[in-house]
Formats: C-alpha cells, structure tokens, sequence
C-alpha cells in the first residue's frame, strides 16, 4: 500500500460520505479500515464510505460491468456492507463528473441493489432512479419507550420500517434502533423512518440507519416514505395512470420523490464535494491496531 491514500468527502443534503477512488480494486477496506476513517472525532468522518470501483474491477459487480462501468462499493460508518444508499449514488455520481468520469446527463451506476440510472442536471442537481418498491405483507410495530406505532414495510432493496407520528420528537435520540416487532421480522436490521405531514404530499422524517444510527438524510429512506404516505393517502400510480410525487424533507435538506405508474421511483436533490485531501496510510495502520 502506498504512504497515501487519496480521498474526498461530500454529502447530499448532509448525509455525509469519505469517497475513496480505487478504479482497479487495489485497496483493502476492512470493516474496522472504515470504522476508522468514519470516526469524527479519531477519522475523517462521514455516515460511511463510497468506494468507488470499477465495476469489471470487483467480484460483486463483474456481471454489471456491461450496464456500468462504476460500481460503489458502499459501506456504513461500521464497517457492514449496505445493499444501496440514495443519497450515496447521487454524491458518487457528482465524483465520477469532478473526475472527468462522466458529463452532464443521463448514466448508470452498479451498486449492490442493482445498477442505478442518474440524471446529472446543468443546475446541479441529480436524479437517480430508485427501482421499484415492494411492500411486503405483515404487521410491524416500531416503539420508543412506552410508545409504539404501527408501522408500514416498505423494501427499496434494503428494508425500511415507516410510521407516522404527531410530533418528530416522540423518536427520541435515536442514537440506537428503535425495537420493531415482530421480533425476526427483519433479520438482517431496519432502517426506521418517524413521519410527519407538512402539507398536501408534503412530509417530513427523521431516520435510524441501521449499521450508521440518526443521519441527517436518508435518500432510500425518503422514497419509501413517499411510498408509504402515498399508500396511506390512497395513491397509487400503478392504479390513475399518474405520476405520484411527494416533497420530503429531512434534517439536512430537502428531497423530491416521484412514483411512476410503472413502479419506477426517481428521486431528486443536490449532491456536493467539499473537500479532497490524502489519508494517510501510516496512521490507518495505527488505528487499526
């Protein structure tokens, strides 16, 4: 390993990542390696790390290789392996651009929940398309101390648990998971999404990202929050025939949600580089020890 290793940080609506471009997969990030460089006191810090491959470069993304030709290997801050991150693709998009990977328009990018089209705008902003959701069948119940809700099962390639509140604040801290039940109902962990309304298909959340806890912004988290208000409100696009789009805004910013009658989501919101600089090797090792 060389004495440095180059990276960026950025964030969409403040959902803050440590990019790490490694085009030919020659970097070993272990879980405790990100772990580190997510610490923000210790670290560099972030909610988790892009690392940004060539997908004919990785074993998990070779079969993509035809569609993309980047594939972001996405971790959160300790260290696990996460299927997909919204806000993530549309900040990996805004590298490959700086980086002269890709131009303004429309391309694709590999991830683990499949390969994702962007849209990179002249006014700075990025859509990526979502994929579809699923609503699996089921009963949850998410709590916070003596309170609890029910809560709807929304999967956007990773799992999501929404409940609608009256008031932000009944989610408490949420420096850890809030309980969901049935117990087993998520296996793997759940992200958890507390819902208010602010207007006419206008709400806002606040999200426990399981592996990252509170973020201030949570792109898959947004569109099943879309999906599940929407459903609650008894829209449903594959049944009028007409786009369904939602406003959605979270601690750090604001995301635009659109449902199409095909099932496809979009979402829209910035995506910003604010700084490039070198890690340096010597002390990884070290904080590794």
């Amino acid at each position: 390993m060389s004495t440095r290793i180059a990276f960026l940080k950025g964030h969409g609506t403040e959902n803050d990542f440590v990019i790490v471009p490694d085009p030919d997969n020659a970097i070993e990030l272990s879980p405790a390696a990100v772990a580190a460089l997510c610490d923000r006191r210790a670290g560099i810090g972030g909610d988790g790390v892009l690392h940004v491959v060539r997908s004919a470069a990785h074993p998990e993304a070779r079969a993509m290789a035809g569609e993309a030709e980047w594939f972001m290997d996405y971790r959160n801050s300790d260290g696990s392996v996460a299927e997909m991150c919204g806000n993530g693709v549309r900040v990996f998009a805004r590298y490959l651009q700086r980086a002269g990977h890709v131009t303004e328009g429309d391309h694709a990018i590999a991830t683990r929940g499949g390969v994702k089209s962007v849209h990179i705008a002249k006014d700075g902003d990025v859509t990526v398309g979502m994929g579809s959701a699923r609503l699996p069948e089921g009963d949850v119940t998410v709590c916070v101390g003596e309170r609890s809700w029910p809560a709807r099962n929304v999967n956007m390639g990773n799992p999501h648990a929404v409940a609608f509140v009256s008031d932000l604040g009944h989610a408490g801290d949420l420096y850890s998971a809030p309980p969901v039940s049935p117990e087993g109902a998520y296996p793997d962990g759940v992200n958890v999404e507390f819902v208010v309304d602010r207007g006419p298909r206008h709400v806002a959340m606040r999200v426990h990202e399981r592996g990252s806890g509170e973020t201030r912004s949570c792109g898959t988290g947004a569109c099943a929050v879309a999906v599940a208000a929407a459903r609650r409100d008894g829209v449903d696009p594959a049944v009028t025939g007409t786009p369904a789009t939602y406003t959605v805004d979270l601690p750090g910013g604001r995301l635009v949600i659109t449902e199409r009658p095909d099932g496809q989501i979009e979402m829209t919101g910035p995506a910003v580089i604010v700084a490039e600089g070198e890690i340096d090797a010597e002390w990884l090792a070290n904080a590794l020890r």
